[in-house]
């Protein structure tokens, strides 16, 4: 995602599951960005890779000046070793504890953004009596919100999903006008407040094939979607739909919107996907405080192997920065 900026204080990275791929991601993205914006990794020094260059620092203020030592680690201990690709739940509350200090990090002004590894839910569940369901929710819940959105984001596009992980069955009954209000909203405050966007240009999907053709192939288009974005035009916003989805993701469509809002996961994450799967960030809007993620999970198959790709989570500091540049 272009040049890193320079952020007045320095991305928090989590450790998250140590078993994963999440701890070699760090020191390769350090490698990858030494010299560039600083970040300081969170966690046990004995979850990284062995032989890994290390700067240990007692702040999260003197990660600037040890990225040139090493990868910056802010100590958290945990109860055991890891073994790459064996989730042990004894280190779950370990998990869940550098999650909550690098949001009061972030909510102190201490980091400039929160960029968290994958974790392992089964593991947390287990070891850590976990009652959310996932990363998302617990980090809503640390930021005192009850509404947040998931956007995907790469240099080729920003997609936001309506509805996320249930069943493509119960979708219609999920997409109610308050809900898409609620993420068109909420997408374009983020767009103003996070990616520097004054007017945001956003384009909505329409939820059957075609927008529905008219009735012809649903009605949620003409008597849900519809009536929203009506709604939410005269109040100033800029919104275009709803439009048929097979359309709205080749290049020229694409330069014509700053991010596009899919009515359901695949919707929106197929496109992202196919035109930039290996850079694609998670980003959570409606955080009192900016949460990037890679965009992928634990990858236990891979883990400690040295196979796993770092340009997700370069591109998730990148950006964390870059968006903690322009709410700033």
């Amino acid at each position: 995602m272009s040049h890193p900026p320079r952020a007045a204080a320095p991305v928090a990275l989590t450790c998250g599951e140590p078993a994963g791929i999440g701890p070699e991601l760090a020191v390769r993205a350090h490698a990858a960005l030494t010299g560039g914006l600083p970040f300081f990794w969170i966690g046990d020094p004995r979850h990284l890779p062995e032989g890994s260059s290390v700067a240990e620092i007692a702040h999260p203020s003197e990660a600037a000046t040890a990225m040139a030592r090493g990868l910056p680690v802010l100590p958290h201990p945990f109860p055991t070793r890891a073994t790459p690709g064996r989730p042990d739940p004894a280190n779950a509350p370990g998990v869940v504890e550098v999650i909550a200090r690098a949001v009061g990090f972030a909510q102190s002004g201490e980091a400039a953004a929160i960029c968290t590894a994958p974790i392992h839910k089964k593991a947390l569940q287990e070891g850590a009596d976990f009652a959310y369901p996932g990363h998302t929710e617990y980090l809503a819940a640390l930021g005192g919100v009850t509404e947040v959105v998931m956007m995907l984001a790469s240099d080729l596009l920003r997609v936001v999903p309506a509805t996320i992980h249930i069943p493509l069955r119960d979708v219609p009954d999920a997409l109610t006008a308050e809900k898409l209000e609620t993420v068109l909203r909420i997408t374009h405050a983020g767009l103003v407040r996070d990616f520097g966007i004054p007017a945001p240009r956003i384009a909505v999907a329409g939820l059957n094939p075609h927008a529905g053709e008219g009735g012809r192939m649903g009605h949620e288009e003409q008597e849900l979607i519809a009536p929203v974005l009506e709604r939410l035009r005269a109040e100033g916003l800029d919104l275009r739909g709803p439009l048929s989805a097979d359309t709205m993701f080749h290049a020229a469509a694409r330069d014509s919107y700053d991010a596009a809002v899919a009515m359901y996961h695949d919707q929106a994450l197929i496109p992202i996907k196919t035109l930039d799967f290996d850079r694609g960030v998670n980003v959570t809007l409606g955080l009192p405080f900016i949460r990037t993620s890679p965009d992928h999970g634990t990858a236990f198959d891979i883990a400690g192997t040295g196979r796993a790709n770092p340009s997700s989570t370069v591109e998730a500091l990148k950006l964390a920065a870059r968006m903690a540049e322009a709410r700033a």
